[in-house]
C-alpha cells in the first residue's frame, strides 16, 4: 500500500533538474538497456524525454520502473571523476602547453648563455633551462600517447555495445 509522498520528496520532486540530474537519468537508462530491460526504441524516447524533463520528479518518472535506477538512489550527485569526453583535443592542448613551456625554456637558455665579452651572471642558468625543456617535451609525448590510449578505449568500447534486441 503506497500512501501520500512525504513534503521533503514531495519538495525535491519539484527541484528544477541540472545537466548532472539529467545525464544521471540517461546513463541509469543505457544502463537498463544493456542489462535487457529496455528496447532500444523505449531507450530513444525515455532518453529524449530525459533532456526534455524540467525537474527531477519528471526524470524519477522515467526511471521508476528500472530497479536500482536514480529514482530508487535519492537525489542526484555529481560523479567523483567525470569521463574525458574528448581526450585527443584535451592531449593536445596539454602537449601545446608543455611545448610552449619547452620553447621558452630553450630561448631563455639561448639569451643566458650568449657568450659576449666579459663575465655573464646567468650563464649557470642555461642547463637548468635546458633540462627544464627537455622535461617538458617527455611530459608533452606522455600526456599526448595517454590521449592516444583513451581515444583507442573510448572507441573500442561503442564498439562493443551489445546488438539491438529483436
Amino acid at each position: 500500500m503506497t500512501g501520500p509522498k512525504e513534503p521533503a520528496a514531495a519538495a525535491r520532486d519539484r527541484l528544477r533538474a541540472g545537466h548532472a540530474d539529467r545525464e544521471q537519468v540517461i546513463e541509469a537508462l543505457k544502463d537498463a538497456f544493456v542489462q535487457g530491460r529496455l528496447t532500444r526504441d523505449e531507450l530513444d524516447v525515455r532518453a529524449g524525454r530525459a533532456l526534455a524533463a524540467r525537474t527531477r520528479g519528471e526524470l524519477a518518472a522515467l526511471t521508476a520502473d528500472i530497479p536500482g535506477g536514480p529514482a530508487a538512489a535519492g537525489p542526484a550527485r555529481p560523479p567523483a571523476l567525470a569521463p574525458v569526453r574528448r581526450p585527443l583535443a584535451w592531449a593536445a592542448a596539454g602537449s601545446g602547453s608543455c611545448l610552449i613551456i619547452a620553447a621558452a625554456a630553450v630561448r631563455i637558455a639561448f639569451l643566458a648563455d650568449s657568450g659576449g665579452p666579459g663575465p655573464n651572471r646567468y650563464q649557470s642558468w642555461a642547463p637548468l633551462c635546458l633540462t627544464l625543456a627537455y622535461l617538458a617535451v617527455l611530459t608533452a609525448l606522455g600526456i599526448f600517447v595517454h590521449g592516444v590510449g583513451t581515444a583507442v578505449e573510448q572507441r573500442q568500447s561503442r564498439k562493443q555495445l551489445p546488438p539491438r534486441p529483436g
